[in-house]
């Protein structure tokens, strides 16, 4: 029977999982935004102060030989890119909406922007330039000069235009490569969540099986004891009830004390020993006995089940199952070892049978806690008894101890 874990999950179409992706979305989208802000103004901080010091450092040159002021001066560079800002801030927006797919289309488009934007610093210098009255340029102010520059002065807007474009393109880069690594960390992110999901979704599906012919063959029993033993019927009811307890809390922890595990056997087992009455002798280790460790939960249950199911089919004789626990050079070891008559098959040859199920189910999650640090073998031994070993890392520190095994 699979018993879920008693949590409540909302369909991912539910409006409420809808409103609380947007906001998560809208979220981050904002943070994005403001990072990439950030680094684009960290960015021409840095253009900045390289166009002034390369200017300033040029202008001492030249001084050394002629008084004539050919760059201008610094407060006026400094008014110019803080006019430029906001026109490079908008170009990268623009260029982030044009894209780069179909780039027959879009590569023009983006080539006119970059050169709208490089085309714009030489008349923001000049703006630059009337406001702090000091004109580099010796021709006078007119009209045409704010839309287009005097022919003398094609050299240096030619100049400033080449500078810029390629100060444009590394903005564009290191935007463009910023948001591609978002876009890589967040698909990354979702990767990483989706599978932590689906691990536990699966661990959750492992640990709560529990085969539904064994719950219906234990009710059944339960039946036939009510007309003819109801005291005995009635304490087999608490005891599944206490069983189908304890299934549910391990299906809320990946991890449970072994003294817990065993205890669960112990109910599963001696239900079963009240259903075949006299034919089945159980062994279990009493809690003293135990080391203290912690298990997968329910890792021994598959185990117990398969011994008995298996364990009885064709035997009319009485099945023996002993169940034991010890610890071998830092390696707990858990022992499943029962009498049968037919033939148990392997897990690795038996694809399809139940018992098979159970065991490839044991291995899948000792493989997703342990990797292969954790070993499950099932195979006969001398005569007619049949041996499950689990080997795995000692626990003894709790659930959080199994990363530093």
């Amino acid at each position: 029977m699979n018993l879920a874990p008693r949590q409540q999950y909302l369909p991912v179409d539910h409006p409420t999982v809808r409103a609380t992706d947007a906001n998560q979305a809208t979220t981050g989208a904002l943070s994005r935004r403001k990072t990439l802000l950030a680094i684009l103004t960290c960015f021409w901080v840095y253009v900045t102060i390289s166009n002034v010091l390369y200017a300033n450092s040029m202008q001492i040159n030249i001084a050394t030989f002629s008084d004539k002021q050919v760059f201008a001066p610094w407060s006026t560079r400094v008014l110019q890119h803080l006019f430029v800002y906001p026109l490079f801030i908008a170009s990268v927006w623009v260029s982030f909406r044009i894209g780069w797919k179909r780039l027959w289309r879009t590569l023009p488009l983006q080539l006119l922007l970059a050169g709208c934007f490089s085309a714009l610093p030489f008349f923001a210098m000049t703006v630059a330039e009337h406001l702090q009255g000091e004109h580099s340029s010796p021709h006078p102010y007119s009209a045409g000069m704010w839309l287009w520059p005097h022919p003398d002065d094609m050299a240096i807007w030619l100049a400033s235009a080449t500078n810029f474009l390629l100060t444009y393109g590394f903005g564009v880069a290191l935007a463009t490569g910023f948001n591609m690594y978002q876009r890589f960390r967040d698909s990354e992110l979702r990767l990483t969540t989706m599978e932590r999901a689906w691990s536990s979704a699966r661990l959750s599906a492992l640990r709560m099986q529990l085969s539904p012919h064994t719950l219906f063959n234990l009710l059944n029993t339960i039946r036939s004891h009510i007309t003819r033993e109801p005291a005995m019927a009635q304490s087999m009811v608490v005891q599944l009830a206490d069983l189908l307890r304890q299934l549910l809390n391990a299906g809320d922890t990946e991890f449970s004390r072994l003294r817990d595990e065993m205890k669960f056997v112990r109910l599963y087992l001696e239900l079963q020993r009240r259903r075949f009455v006299d034919r089945l002798t159980i062994s279990i280790p009493a809690d003293e006995q135990l080391p203290s460790t912690w298990v997968p939960s329910l890792i021994l249950q598959p185990l117990v089940e398969n011994a008995v199911i298996h364990g009885l089919s064709g035997n009319r004789n009485g099945l023996s199952i002993r169940v034991d626990a010890m610890v071998d050079n830092g390696i707990l070891v858990l022992r499943v070892d029962n009498t049968y008559v037919t033939p148990q098959r392997n897990a690795h040859e038996d694809s399809d049978a139940s018992h098979g199920i159970g065991l490839r189910n044991v291995m899948e999650r000792l493989a997703v806690h342990f990797q292969d640090r954790a070993t499950l073998v099932a195979a006969p031994l001398s005569g007619q008894d049949w041996r499950a070993e689990i080997r795995m890392p000692m626990l003894g520190d709790g659930p959080q101890a199994r990363n530093d095994t």
